[in-house]
């Protein structure tokens, strides 16, 4: 079953009004940060919180058009799996998924027929009697999944269902979970505000903020032509917004970057941490962007060190420990700072685009 939602819910001062499509067995990805509105989206696609304006239509079918027509959440067959599982801590895991079955009519044997079912597909068939406290997190993860797929949901529902793992747990999970999505006819809306989780499990990413859609596109684009500040730092990249004159690029401040390929008005322009070079003193040599930078702060990433400088161009470089250590890097410390226009990716920014400072 596909989706085809417009969300508008308006709370206090905060207004969500994002609009949704998913085609059957696609798996979209709600990606955002904190106070963005991705779980006040979900919870109205499921029922749980009523449309102040726009609809909600699953395979066709209206379940709320802000108005007069509302379908009730138990009524809307659809797959819920919340970040804390919720499952019922009296009833054994058998007991958990057979529970959406029993509420749809199918008989006690039935109901435990089916959960016996997903229970091995999830690859938990021996832990059937075991209740939500004696599972692992992982396993917690897998039965709350079973239960709501037990049903044979039209829409699947994922808020946030890897936040509660520790990372060696969630990376052995999202595998199995992966799995699983790609085997459910119907479509699923994934929330979350890990990049990984989205990258790996959606075919489909839509970044929001404030309560709108700032960006929407599969994970190579998002990843290489980000178009808000709040995405860029997520996928780990520099970028601002100017307008271009050829190769020229003057952003707010006044500075001018030079970038490999020519355009012409408003553009985004985008280098990874790694294509910042750091000097002590004015680089010279081949053509290449070059200011005067303060050192902010410095912090270990990965097998580099990511250093934050101000200046004309606020930039993030990452470094090796031997170049810090051979430029004195330190907060405060003045230095020299590089990109090559080659380095740089220019790409338009549209009219409607976001701002960036």
């Amino acid at each position: 079953m596909s989706l085809d939602a417009h969300l508008v819910v308006r709370r206090g001062d905060f207004t969500l009004d994002v609009r949704l499509t998913a085609d059957p067995g696609e798996v979209v990805a709600l990606l955002g940060p904190n106070g963005a509105g991705k779980t006040t989206a979900l919870r109205a696609i499921a029922g749980l919180r009523g449309l102040d304006d726009g609809h909600v239509v699953v395979g066709g079918e209206t379940l709320d058009d802000g108005h007069r027509r509302f379908v009730a959440p138990e009524r809307r067959h659809i797959g819920v799996v919340f970040q804390q599982y919720l499952l019922f801590p009296h009833l054994s895991a058998i007991d958990n998924v057979a529970f959406g079955p029993r509420c749809r009519g199918a008989s006690t044997a039935q109901a435990r027929a089916v959960a016996r079912d997903w229970l091995q597909r999830v690859g938990l068939a021996e832990h059937g009697r075991k209740k939500p406290r004696q599972l692992s997190g992982g396993q917690a993860q897998r039965v709350a999944l079973a239960r709501a797929l037990a049903t044979g949901p039209r829409l699947l529902l994922l808020d946030e269902p890897l936040a509660a793992l520790d990372a060696r747990t969630r990376l052995e999970t999202r595998a199995h979970l992966r799995g699983h999505l790609s085997g459910h006819p119907g479509a699923t809306i994934l929330v979350t505000h890990d990049p990984l989780d989205a990258m790996m499990l959606a075919d489909r990413l839509i970044v929001v903020e404030d309560g709108r859609v700032v960006q929407a596109a599969d994970a190579a684009t998002l990843t290489s032509r980000p178009r808000t500040d709040y995405v860029a730092r997520l996928v780990g990249l520099n970028l601002y917004r100017g307008r271009a004159d050829g190769t020229a690029v003057r952003l707010p401040g006044g500075f001018t970057l030079r970038v490999g390929t020519p355009h012409r008005g408003e553009v985004f322009v985008a280098f990874p941490p790694s294509a910042v070079a750091l000097f002590a003193e004015q680089p010279a040599g081949s053509p290449r962007n070059t200011w005067p930078a303060t050192v902010t702060s410095v912090a270990r990433h990965g097998d580099a060190l990511r250093i934050e400088l101000s200046g004309p161009v606020v930039v993030a470089a990452d470094v090796t420990a031997a170049a810090a250590v051979q430029l004195r890097l330190e907060p405060g410390r003045a230095v020299w700072a590089a990109v090559k226009a080659t380095e740089t990716d220019a790409y338009p920014a549209g009219a409607a685009g976001p701002q960036l400072p």
